[in-house]
């Protein structure tokens, strides 16, 4: 067994590698645009799928490198955040599509804010401080009072980790694991090969973006859930994952480690406030697009155009606080970390942000015609 010594000097090395890889993570969106809202848009307004496409890629080498840990034992899919018994899909559908309105009116998921923010963008900035601040009233204040009585009840218990391969698994009488592995392979090939299909689609930025965000995720799946385990906690004599703040294997999301960045800031003489792979992953996102907006030319100030944008990006960073949380992740937590466990609530949150994206792109474009 570990001693306390050894605890500490392990959780400083998964805060590290959780670090470095938030450092790259905010580095490659910088500089290849990656966006979920971004592609979303593209695809709506201009018929331009290539960030979808981006998108998609990300997300097919994130299933595989999921489904390779997971079958090498590497990691243990029922300890991971996504693994409830219990598909919440009323708090998927509702925090999904505020989320996804949010975003368009905030002019980005909370991904995309941390790296607008590293590059000078103060709006982002204002929008991130104020999803933080509706992000944790979801989990602990006012708002979270509502998600907890009237929204997180309701769905069908299932056994863990409530999946696509637990769920196949049930319907066709096989083990799960002998499903998950070609379920996973079928999904990521598929995804993989509508990416690679287009010509346009195949260049150097494109590509990066793609198979660069799908490692991370991998590479944050490894380290959370493999070197953060240790088998027995010296104080609670438990299995546990360190550093994570929910004690289970986690990958990237930006809505709840906002707002525990914030409290971290906020009580940061209280010694029950340590530092999580989330709030680490915050500073590094930031700090990656910054390094990279400097080097090439893109870092520079920009406010708000008038009353409008500041009002825009205020509510959509209050739907994002509160829609991230409820939903319980973003594009990034459930889109592309918690589809890559082929978790059946992500599949129900990542649809419904797309639905309140279309939703608030209409509306603007209506607002424009109207005005016209």
């Amino acid at each position: 067994m570990m001693d306390a010594a050894g605890i500490e000097v392990l959780a400083a090395r998964v805060l590290s590698c959780a670090f470095g890889l938030a450092v790259l993570f905010g580095a490659i969106v910088q500089r290849t645009r990656f966006c979920t809202m971004g592609a979303i848009s593209d695809a709506v307004t201009m018929g331009d799928w290539n960030r979808l496409r981006m998108w998609a890629l990300a997300l097919a080498v994130a299933v595989g490198g999921f489904a390779l840990l997971a079958s090498s034992g590497a990691v243990d899919p029922q300890r991971t955040l996504y693994a409830a018994a219990r598909l919440r899909w009323l708090s998927a559908l509702v925090g999904g599509v505020l989320f996804g309105f949010g975003m368009v009116l905030a002019s980005g998921c909370g991904s995309k804010l941390l790296v607008r923010a590293g590059a000078g963008n103060l709006k982002s900035l204002v929008a991130l401080l104020v999803m933080g601040i509706a992000a944790f009233a979801t989990l602990k204040g006012i708002t979270g009072v509502l998600r907890t009585h009237w929204l997180d009840p309701v769905g069908p218990a299932m056994p863990p980790p409530a999946d696509l391969p637990g769920g196949l698994a049930v319907m066709t009488g096989l083990a799960r694991s002998s499903v998950a592995p070609w379920l996973a392979a079928a999904f990521s090939l598929a995804l993989g090969t509508w990416a690679l299909r287009s010509r346009d689609f195949r260049r150097a930025d494109n590509l990066l973006g793609g198979v660069g965000i799908g490692l991370i995720i991998v590479a944050m799946w490894w380290v959370t859930g493999s070197l953060a385990h240790v088998a027995e906690h010296p104080e609670t004599l438990e299995p546990a994952m360190l550093a994570t703040q929910s004690g289970r294997a986690e990958a990237f999301s930006f809505v709840a480690p906002v707002a525990h960045t914030l409290d971290w800031m906020l009580f940061f003489s209280d010694r029950a406030k340590v530092l999580s792979v989330g709030v680490v992953s915050v500073f590094g996102v930031v700090l990656g697009s910054f390094v990279v907006a400097l080097l090439t030319g893109r870092f520079r100030w920009e406010g708000f155009g008038g009353t409008e944008d500041l009002a825009n990006h205020l509510v959509g960073g209050t739907l994002m606080g509160v829609g991230g949380v409820t939903a319980m992740g973003c594009t990034i937590g459930q889109g592309l970390s918690g589809l890559s466990t082929l978790s059946l609530m992500s599949f129900v949150a990542i649809a419904a942000i797309a639905v309140g994206a279309l939703g608030a792109l209409r509306w603007q474009a209506w607002r424009v015609e109207r005005s016209a």
